[in-house]
Order: structure tokens, then sequence, then C-alpha cells
């Protein structure tokens, strides 16, 4: 029996790599022992090399394939691998120990300790290939995976009253993959007839369009939660080419509502569960539930509470589909800032309409500018601090509405020209609430979503704007509603609002006060104003 030195790193290996062509001709002996051969093995698997490690086992084909599943599940970031008490025995055998240490990102790390034996051949010394030279244990077929975990339950996105507005949910994407059917026509037609008793508007025209903007490609016909699956005309799976994967995802938990609120919100909740999400290593097998070897999980994020009315988002909803344009409709309230909701039709989402983007004003907020250079004596300077205190010229990038990054204001301190003066949606609503907030002789403040969550406010600071703005727009407010472009309006007793377009083919804006809340409406194409004034005419009659 020879017995080497108590341990091998694999970096001896690699150094002998590394000047690989004087070892083979002057000192073969490295690769040519047991203890060699374990250390190359491990300096392969330190580079994640599943291949390589496996040339120097006794069976390539199966340890390539059970090594390349472990590293590709288990996703570390570095590996470092000892080759320990090395022993090589006259009969032409030999035993090792490996150490490994799988490591990741925040001190994550999973040691194991796996016993190894090693032969030789007529082509020289090879590891012997066993599973548990990954983990012990480890059967045929079997793998290490490094897998995320979540606390429970998870967080709710709550609504102003504390009830829940949007909670995660079991959804099922219903996936048909063309190359999986020899008919994709009549997987079409069987699965649009099978999701007729629960959604009805997917018919085939619908599949087939999906299938026609992705060639080849499989598709999401849709997503039904799982509490839906039970009314599907049939099983999905049997169908040609149809398949069902299940995941979490939030949803509504009133299925009347939709509010382009959900991306700002469910990012923030995301976030949370980010912030908060645990680990695990667990070992596989086939036949098998997994097994838990080590992991850490903390407790459960805090839910989201917002400034949401579910009541306000369910007529603003039933608002923006009053016109067959792109309408967009927010709602703050006038006292606080707090946005109560924002909706839009479908046009508008088709069109990617969103609260952060700058969209141009033409004639909407001629009142504004005339009272901001009267107060400003038509100074530069002063008008654009004006203009940033009443929240017309600062960027708010506000937590759980905001989607977008790098998107500002584009109102100048400098020209008022109708044809390139542009504000967001938010810097509308804002500028509503400074109204509202001066009869009350309180200075303005940033629209927010998430309660006890802060807007950030940037390009300029928020502040009072004086009586001698705001009460000329407001009385320039109230002649729209009785003798202007609003006059027409009924069911909005005290409104006060101003409507406005840019040109024939709009935009179409109109700013309300009323009830204490602030109404923004935003709408695109031909006869905007009036279609604004239509969707603001259905939101008072409903609300």
């Amino acid at each position: 029996m020879r017995i080497w030195a108590k341990r091998v790193p694999a970096a001896v290996a690699a150094i002998a790599m590394a000047f690989g062509g004087v070892v083979a001709c002057s000192s073969p002996e490295l690769d040519t022992t047991a203890a060699g051969v374990a250390g190359l093995y491990a300096s392969a698997l330190e580079r994640q090399n599943p291949a390589k490690a496996a040339t120097y086992t006794t069976a390539p084909a199966q340890a390539g394939e059970s090594l390349a599943a472990t590293l590709a599940a288990m996703k570390a970031d570095d590996i470092d691998v000892e080759v320990d008490k090395p022993v090589q025995f006259s009969d032409g055998t030999a035993s090792f120990s490996l150490k490994t240490t799988w490591k990741w990102q925040n001190k994550r790390t999973f040691t194991s300790v796996t016993s190894g034996n090693a032969r030789h051949l007529s082509s020289g010394w090879r590891v012997t290939w066993d599973p548990d030279l990954i983990y012990s244990g480890l059967p045929n077929g079997g793998a290490l995976r490094l897998i995320r975990t979540d606390a429970t339950p998870s967080p709710k996105v709550r609504s102003s009253s504390g009830k829940t507005f949007i909670y995660e949910q079991q959804v099922n994407d219903l996936i048909l993959d063309p190359a999986k059917t020899r008919n994709v026509v009549s997987s079409t037609n069987a699965l649009a007839t099978m999701l007729e008793p629960i959604a009805p508007l997917i018919t085939a025209d619908v599949i087939a369009e999906k299938l026609a903007a992705a060639p080849g490609k499989p598709i999401v016909a849709v997503t039904l939660r799982d509490t839906d699956m039970g009314l599907l005309a049939g099983a999905p799976d049997t169908i040609a080419g149809v398949s069902a994967r299940n995941y979490g995802k939030l949803v509504m938990a009133d299925r009347r509502l939709s509010s382009p609120l959900e991306v700002g919100l469910t990012n923030y909740w995301q976030a949370i569960r980010d912030a908060t999400s645990g680990w695990q290593v667990q070992m596989t097998a086939p036949g098998s539930s997994p097994r838990k070897l080590v992991g850490e999980q903390g407790p459960a994020g805090p839910d989201v509470n917002t400034t949401i009315d579910e009541n306000v988002q369910l007529s603003l909803g039933d608002a923006v589909v009053e016109v067959g344009q792109p309408a967009t409709m927010l709602i703050l309230d006038a006292s606080t800032g707090g946005v109560l909701g924002f909706a839009q039709n479908s046009y508008a989402a088709e069109r990617g309409i969103n609260v952060d983007s700058t969209y141009p004003v033409g004639a909407t907020l001629d009142p504004v500018w005339e009272s901001i250079d009267a107060a400003s004596g038509s100074d530069g300077q002063s008008r654009g601090r004006l203009l940033d205190r009443s929240g017309l010229g600062v960027r708010f990038t506000v937590p759980g509405a905001s989607a977008l990054v790098g998107v500002g204001p584009t109102v100048t301190a400098i020209d008022y020209k109708s044809d390139t003066t542009a504000v967001s949606m938010m810097n509308m609503g804002a500028f509503g609430v400074a109204l509202a907030r001066s009869r009350q002789n309180a200075p303005p403040v940033a629209p927010y979503v998430i309660k006890g969550v802060p807007t950030k406010v940037t390009g300029g600071e928020l502040g009072e704007i004086g009586s001698t703005i705001t009460e000329p727009v407001l009385e320039a407010m109230a002649k729209t509603v009785a003798t202007g472009d609003a006059s027409d309006l009924a069911n909005a007793p005290g409104l006060k609002a101003l409507v406005g377009t840019n040109g024939p083919q709009g935009p179409g804006w109109f700013l309300g006060l009323q009830d204490g809340k602030v109404v923004v409406i935003y709408t695109e194409g031909e006869k905007s104003g009036t279609a604004a004034l239509q969707v603001a005419q259905k939101y008072f009659r409903i609300k």
C-alpha cells in the first residue's frame, strides 16, 4: 500500500496543467497516479466543466450527464473542490475523499464531503464513477439543485379600505406549440371550443392570429386562474400540442377590475418578495419528492397598503370604455394627493400610454401660462420656479405607479408654445392637487400610491405658488363649466375644469376638480377633446 500526503488541493493539478508541456514530457506521474487523476477531476469540477471532469472517470457518458445536471441546477457562482486523504493500494485501486463547497452571492454556501475510489485501467488511472461523488446517497438519475424559497403567506396589496386589492394566486398559461401537433388548425379549433365556457373571447381566430405573429413558436392562448380550470370543457393536455404551465401571479381580487397600476404595484410587491426570499439546496431523484439538504428562510414580508379606492377604480374602468379611441383616466384625492384610481381602455393600452410619459397639452393650460406669466413678470427663471412648485415642471417617480425610468417632463420655463409644451398625467394631477390645496392655504404635495412610501421629486421642488396664480386659474375653470366647453356636463355639482386639445388630431385633455377629487383624462385621436368630455360625463353619471 502506498500513502501520499494527507491533502492534495485541486490547485496542484491546475498548476501542473498550466505547465502541461513540461509535465507531459518530463514528469507524467501527476496524471498517471490516483491522486493526480482525482486532482484533475476536481479541477475540472471547479471550472464547472462537466464534460472535462467526466473524461477522468470510468464512465464518461453517465458522469457527464449527471455532473451537467447538477452544475446547471446548482447555478453556483464559485465551486471549491479539495482532494483529501488519497490512498493508493497495491491491487491497482485507490481511495480518496472530496470536500466540495458551493458558493453563491450573499455569503450563501453549501459544503459536502464525499468518498471516492479510483482504478488503474489500461489507459491509466481513472476515478470510479458513482453519483456518490456528487453527494452521498445520490441515486442514479438524481441531482442537486438550488431553489429560491418565499415566505408564506405572500404579501397582499390592499386598497385604502384595507380590503385585498391584488393578491398572489396560482394561474395557468395554456400553451399551444405548433411543432407538437400534426394539425395546427384542428388543435386551434379544439382549444377554442374548450375555452368557450370560461373565455369566449379567445376564439379560434384570436389563437390563429397569435400563431401567425410568432411563426413556428409556442404561444400562450390564455392565462386562467386555478379556480377557472375546472370550468373548461375538457382537459387541455388531451389536445395535441397543448400544455398547461402553472405558476404564481398577482391578480385582482375583484375580477371586474383592471388597471395599469398592476405593473408598478407588482414591481413593488416583487421587490418585497426578493428582499425576504430564502434559499434551499435539494437532492432530487426520479420518482421521489425533493429532499432538503440545507437552506434558510426569513419571515414573510409586509402587506402593501395603497391609496386605491376600489369603487373609484371600478367607475374609471367603466368610463374609459365609453369611447372607441385611446382614453386614460387618473383620479387623485384633492387633499392628500393619494391616487384613488387609474384606468385605460384597450386602445390606450396598445399605445403604451402611462402616467410617466409626457404628452402635448395644446391650449388646455393657457389660463395657467397666463397666470404664471403675470406672476413672474415674464422672467424666465421665475416662471421655471413657479412651474416646478406647481408640479408641472418636475419629474415624479411614484412607487407603485411609475414603471418607466429616464422619462421626464418637457415643460420649459422659457416657452409655452402649444405645439411643444408637454406634461405627464401625473404632472397634471399634481397641479390639480396644488389648485385644490391652495383653497385650504396648504402647499402642493406629490402624488403617491403606497402609504408610507414617499414619491421622489426631481428637476425642481414643490412649494407655494400663491393665490395670484391659483385664483385666476380656478376662475377660468369655473367659467369653462358655466359657459365653456364643459358646460354640457351633468351630475357634477361644484365642478371646475379645463378642457383642451392639441389640434384636430389631439391629444385631448380634461382636468377637473369635483367632490374632493382631481380628475385627469387623456385621450388621443380625432375629436379627442370631445372624447375626453364623453369619458368625463360617463364617470360623473356612474360614480
